[in-house]
Order: structure tokens, then sequence, then C-alpha cells
């Protein structure tokens, strides 16, 4: 799997608890204003600079994200973040590994 395929799987993974857990929905299932965000998320990682040397959001140099959108996004994983080791603890765990131990030198373009 893929570094964008596989930060897609995260993102999804966390919106679907955000929804679930703030908007009701059926655990799955993504209500239109979640859509509308995980398809613009999906959106961005197709186009994100850096490939498959993809930084996590958090440390990223590149704000690709609109200011609305962005304080969505980051609604969603501060509320989803702790709830994903819970719900997803080895995606969790791949997500925090590569959040703490990123290559030095690897944004140096």
């Amino acid at each position: 799997m893929s570094v964008i395929e596989r930060e897609k799987e995260t993102i999804r993974r966390m919106v679907e608890i955000y929804c679930w857990r703030r908007h009701g929905s059926r655990r799955g299932e993504l209500c239109p204003e979640c859509e509308k965000l995980l398809n613009y998320a999906f959106k961005r990682l197709d186009l994100c600079p850096f490939g498959e040397e993809k930084p996590t959001c958090k440390k990223c140099p590149v704000h690709c994200y609109s200011p609305n959108m962005r304080r969505k996004v980051k609604e969603v994983m501060r509320f989803s973040g702790p709830r994903l080791l819970i719900y997803d603890p080895f995606g969790w765990l791949r997500h925090e590994i590569k959040e703490r131990f990123r290559r030095p030198g690897l944004l140096k373009r």
C-alpha cells in the first residue's frame, strides 16, 4: 500500500469516527458534510507535491487546505485521533510512528 493510500485510509477512518460520534450517522456511513470533507481531503492527497515522501499533515510545510477546510480537518483529527487508538490501533500506531520519527532532511526541496 502506498503512502498516499495509507493516508487516505487514516483520514477516512478519522472522518467516519467523527461523523458516527458527532453527527449520529451509522458506522461506516457519512453525512453529506463529512462526505464533502473526505472528498476534499482525498483530492488534496492526490495532488500532494511530496508524493510518496509525504509527511503527516501536521508536520507538512505546505498548507494545501483552504482555511475553512483546514479548521474542519483539525477538528476531526483532534476528536478522532485519540479514538483511533481504540478503533484502529495499528493505524494509530503507524500514524504516530510516521509523525514522530520522520527521516531528517526529507522536506529539503
